[in-house]
C-alpha cells in the first residue's frame, strides 16, 4: 500500500513529506527528485517567488547505499523565503481563494493562516513524492509526460504530433506547449494580462504510456482508477474540472462515435484499438491504451487589480488582498498533475503486483504479462 503525507506552509521553514510503501531495492538519489522540482518551477508567466526559491529535496530516511530499504522515505524541501511570523495579517479575503471559507471554518481572525497552507507552494512536496512514484513505475516500462493544450482561450494544435514528439517538445517550451505559433500568441496574452493586473487559466494533458491492462477495479467505487485519478487532479489548487480521454467532448456525441472498437492482432496475439476516446480506462480499469487525463485550471485567484471584497473586521466594502503571485501557472500545474497521477497509478500497481522488493514485483509483473499473452 502506497501512502503519503505532506506538511509545511508557503513561508514556513520547509515543506516535508513521508512516503510509505515504496519497495526495497529502488535506486534513488536526490537529483532525480530535483529534476521534477525544477520542472515545476519553470514556465512563462510565473511570479517572483520562482526567482527566490531553488527547490532541492533532501532525503532524510528510507535510503541506504543509494537504494530504498522498504521503510518510509522522508523528504524535506527548505524554504529560502521563510518569514511566516513576519508577514502582515490578511483582512480582505480574495474571491476564488480559500481565504474566507478558511477564516470561518477555523475561527481565525485573518486569512494568513489559511493562505499559508492553502497555497500551491505545498505542491512542491507532492512533486517530490511523485518523482519517486514515476521512478518506481519506470522500472516496469511505464513513463509519464505532460503538455499544455490551451491557455487563455488559445488552443494548441497537436493532432499530427506523436506522443514521443510531444514529450520531447514540451520540455523545450517555456509554456510546455508544442505548437510554436500558439505558444507565441499565449505569451502575448500573458504579457497583456500581467500589464492589466489579471491572471489566466488553461488546460493541460498528462499521458502515461506502457500501462498494462487490469490496473484498477469495477468491484467497488473506491477501487476505480479513474475515480482516484480524478480526485488527485481535482485536489490540485485551481483545478476545477478533470476529463479522461475525450470525456468532456464525448458528452454530446452518440455512442457510435464515442466508444473504441475492439480488434485482435493474430501475429502479436493481442487485442488493440484504433482509437482511444476512453483515454485508456474502461469501467475504472486500464485497457492497455495510453492513459490520457486533462485538467482544467481556472485563473489564479490573486489579482494585482483586485476584485471587491469585505474587510472581515470592519465589515466595510474593500478590495481583496494582493499577494505575490503568478500570472499563469498552467505549465507548472501540468507537472504537478503528472506527479499526482503517478502516485495513484503506483499505488494501484503495487496493490496488484506488490512485493517487498523491486525484483519481487518484477517477477509478479512478468508472470502477469505472460498470462495475458495466453488469452
Amino acid at each position: 500500500m502506497l501512502r503519503y503525507l505532506t506538511a509545511g506552509e508557503s513561508h514556513g521553514k520547509a515543506l516535508s513529506a513521508i512516503l510509505d510503501g515504496i519497495p526495497a531495492g529502488l535506486a534513488l538519489n536526490e537529483e532525480i527528485i530535483n529534476i521534477d522540482l525544477a520542472r515545476r518551477m519553470a514556465g512563462y508567466g510565473r511570479g517572483a517567488r520562482m526567482a527566490i526559491e531553488k527547490d532541492k529535496a533532501e532525503i532524510t530516511a528510507g535510503i541506504r547505499h543509494g537504494k530504498t530499504i522498504g521503510s518510509p522515505i522522508g523528504l524535506i524541501i527548505w524554504n529560502k523565503d521563510y518569514k511566516i511570523d513576519e508577514l502582515p495579517d490578511v483582512l480582505n479575503p480574495r474571491p476564488g481563494h480559500a481565504d474566507l471559507s478558511g477564516i470561518l471554518k477555523y475561527d481565525f481572525d485573518d486569512a494568513r493562516s489559511v493562505l499559508e497552507r492553502a497555497s500551491a507552494r505545498s505542491t512542491a512536496a507532492i512533486v517530490a513524492v511523485g518523482a519517486i512514484a514515476k521512478l518506481l513505475l519506470s522500472q516496469y516500462g511505464i513513463k509519464f509526460f505532460s503538455h499544455v493544450t490551451m491557455l487563455g482561450g488559445i488552443t494548441a494544435d497537436v493532432e499530427h504530433i506523436s506522443f514521443d514528439g510531444i514529450s520531447v517538445m514540451a520540455e523545450r517550451s517555456s509554456l510546455r506547449c508544442v505548437d510554436s505559433d500558439a505558444e507565441k500568441r499565449m505569451k502575448i496574452l500573458i504579457d497583456d494580462a500581467k500589464e492589466n493586473g489579471d491572471t489566466l487559466g488553461g488546460v493541460f494533458e498528462v499521458v502515461a504510456l506502457g500501462l498494462p491492462v487490469g490496473l484498477g477495479s469495477y468491484s467497488q467505487w473506491d477501487e476505480r482508477l479513474d475515480g482516484a485519478i480524478a480526485r488527485a487532479v481535482m485536489a490540485i489548487q485551481a483545478v476545477k474540472a478533470v476529463s479522461i480521454g475525450d470525456g468532456i467532448i464525448n458528452a454530446d456525441k452518440p455512442g457510435s462515435r464515442t466508444h473504441d472498437a475492439i480488434y485482435y492482432n493474430e501475429d502479436s496475439k493481442q487485442y488493440f484499438r484504433k482509437t482511444n476516446r476512453a483515454g485508456g480506462l474502461e469501467g475504472g480499469i486500464t485497457n492497455g491504451e495510453p492513459l490520457i487525463v486533462s485538467g482544467f485550471m481556472k485563473p489564479i485567484a490573486t489579482l494585482m487589480k483586485p476584485l471587491e471584497s469585505v474587510n472581515i473586521k470592519t465589515k466595510e466594502k474593500s478590495f481583496s488582498a494582493t499577494e505575490r503571485a503568478d500570472v499563469t501557472a498552467v505549465p507548472a500545474c501540468a507537472v504537478i498533475a503528472e506527479a499526482a497521477i503517478a502516485i495513484e497509478v503506483a499505488s494501484i500497481f503495487l496493490k496488484k503486483f506488490g512485493g517487498d522488493s523491486v525484483s519481487e514485483i518484477q517477477r509478479n509483473y512478468t508472470g502477469y504479462l505472460n498470462r495475458l499473452k495466453e488469452k
